[in-house]
């Protein structure tokens, strides 16, 4: 039973070893076949990325290539085109000099030949390759040591291209002086619609007493006189420009019958500018003309600057062959009277105990009403500093190597702005401005102290008499300027067009030009006539 038993057991286990093995086999052969299958997809997988990769980085090589980057880089063929270019172009002109005419066009040839292989590297965006630079800078080197050769050595380079680079300069500034004489010429030139306006006006004067009766009676209006309004002066012989200064200020008056003009012109336009502000409707606010002519208080004996400009001798400085004078300087506004007749105002207008300045070139923006009101702290003179800059302080206007001036002012003293000035006509008198205005025109009677112009004088003149103003009152620049803040235009509440390019005049900045025809009357016959034609 006990042998039985055994014979029994053994083939048992013999069967259950055989299928263990079985099962073992199997699964080591379905692991190496998906470890292959695994292996195989990874493998595809990273290939394709690696060539998408190598395609992209490629395409991206090509966009991004920057032929500047490509000439200031030392290892490139571009570079040593572009020295080797240059260096031909000084062996141009030297050989010219020499007379080598058949070497100049060798060389001059080359250099069309590496401008043209740059110029295609760039716009098919690759390198260039050694293959298209090799011919060229092969050539070209011929061509240089042949230069130098002919003894056209590098001090002989230097030498020539410094004389021709004093040639360019010389042009470059003789240009740079005709240019602004040009420009001077047409901002002194006055239009011929401007001619033609005053033409119109004036004959209409002549023709029509019952203007000059209406001018005599305003002549005697109590409104003229009176503190309780907001008087504005303004001396200019331009009909038109007046006109926008007047009716830009009354637009954006909260309480434009509270207003008065005192408007001061030559003997030329009075007619015409009288004609203008009697004929046409400004709001109700009282317009005052005058004539220059009429102020017989204003002579030789009086005012130093009447004898100077008389002075033929100071004529002839300014406007003769004198190459020492600016062009700028010899704007015969420098030589109007009506220029200088601001240090006058006390004495015009001997009742007023304030008043606001304009210059003819200027648009009112808003309400300037609120400058009466200010505090100047017993100062004369409210307006705005220009000292921002630094070419806007007193060493710029004034001779301060002459002891009379830098003995009394401060060369790093703030510059301000004539053209909105609100002036304590009291304050005035009682520091007679005037009378500092007339010994500094003395004092510069040999025109050592100053050139031309108001504002030196007047920054003598208003100097520790001056209350600075909030800068948005009056933005300056128009006239020159071609970037000035859209925001701060829009701000300002009075915007000048000083310089040359004023906004009647056809060099006028295109873009600041509608701030001002917006206040013109187009509707008017005569500007339809003479204006808009």
């Amino acid at each position: 039973m006990r042998r039985r038993a055994t014979d029994y057991r053994r083939p048992v286990r013999r069967r259950f070893s055989h299928w263990i093995c079985a099962l073992l086999g199997l699964f080591v052969v379905a692991v190496l076949v998906l470890f292959v299958v695994h292996h195989n997809h990874n493998e595809d997988r990273v290939e394709h990325p690696v060539h998408e990769d190598d395609s992209r980085m490629e395409r991206v090589v090509h966009e991004k290539l920057n032929l500047t980057e490509e000439i200031l880089s030392a290892t490139s063929l571009s570079r040593q085109l572009a020295e080797q270019m240059t260096l031909a172009k000084a062996y141009v002109v030297i050989a010219k000099e020499h007379n080598n005419f058949h070497l100049a066009w060798e060389l001059s040839s080359m250099i069309r030949s590496c401008q043209l292989l740059l110029s295609k590297a760039a716009m098919r965006g690759k390198p260039i390759t050694l293959e298209e630079a090799e011919p060229i800078i092969s050539r070209l080197s011929s061509l240089i040591y042949k230069a130098e050769d002919a003894h056209y050595d590098i001090a002989t380079t230097i030498v020539t291209m410094k004389s021709h680079i004093q040639a360019l300069e010389e042009r470059a500034n003789a240009a740079t002086v005709q240019s602004t004489v040009f420009g001077q010429l047409v901002a002194e030139a006055f239009p011929k619609s401007l001619h033609c306006l005053i033409l119109k006006l004036s004959a209409d004067w002549l023709k029509r007493p019952p203007l000059q009766d209406l001018a005599n009676e305003r002549r005697n209006s109590p409104r003229l006189v009176d503190n309780n309004l907001y008087h504005f002066c303004i001396f200019s012989d331009n009909v038109l420009a007046t006109s926008v200064v007047v009716n830009s200020t009354i637009s954006n008056a909260d309480h434009s019958k509270q207003i008065v003009f005192h408007i001061i012109t030559n003997g030329v336009s009075y007619g015409a500018m009288q004609a203008w502000f009697l004929s046409n409707d400004f709001k109700g606010a009282m317009i005052e003309v005058q004539n220059i002519e009429e102020f017989s208080w204003l002579n030789v004996s009086y005012a130093p600057i009447i004898k100077q400009l008389l002075d033929v001798d100071s004529r002839t400085y300014y406007f003769g062959e004198n190459p020492d004078v600016e062009p700028k300087l010899r704007n015969p506004k420098y030589i109007s009277l009506l220029n200088h007749l601001r240090f006058y105002i006390p004495e015009i207008y001997p009742q007023l105990e304030k008043i606001v300045f304009l210059d003819d070139d200027v648009v009112v923006q808003k309400d300037l009403t609120p400058l009466f009101s200010l505090d100047l702290h017993g100062n004369v003179n409210g307006a705005v500093e220009t000292c921002l800059e630094a070419y806007h302080r007193y060493y710029k206007y004034l001779n301060f190597s002459n002891p009379i001036i830098s003995s009394k002012f401060d060369p790093q003293a703030c510059g301000w702005a004539f053209g909105m000035n609100v002036f304590d006509l009291i304050a005035w008198r009682k520091a007679n401005v005037t009378a500092r205005y007339h010994y500094w025109q003395e004092q510069n009677s040999d025109k050592t102290l100053w050139k031309l112009g108001t504002l030196p004088v007047g920054l003598l003149a208003f100097y520790g008499l001056t209350e600075p103003l909030d800068r948005r009152w009056h933005v300056l620049g128009l006239g020159y300027d071609l970037n000035i803040d859209n925001r701060l235009i829009e701000s300002a509440a009075v915007i000048h067009f000083n310089g040359n390019m004023k906004p009647w005049l056809k060099l006028a900045i295109g873009r600041y030009k509608p701030l001002w025809e917006r206040y013109i009357n187009l509707s008017h016959p005569y500007l339809q006539e003479c204006v808009t034609s």
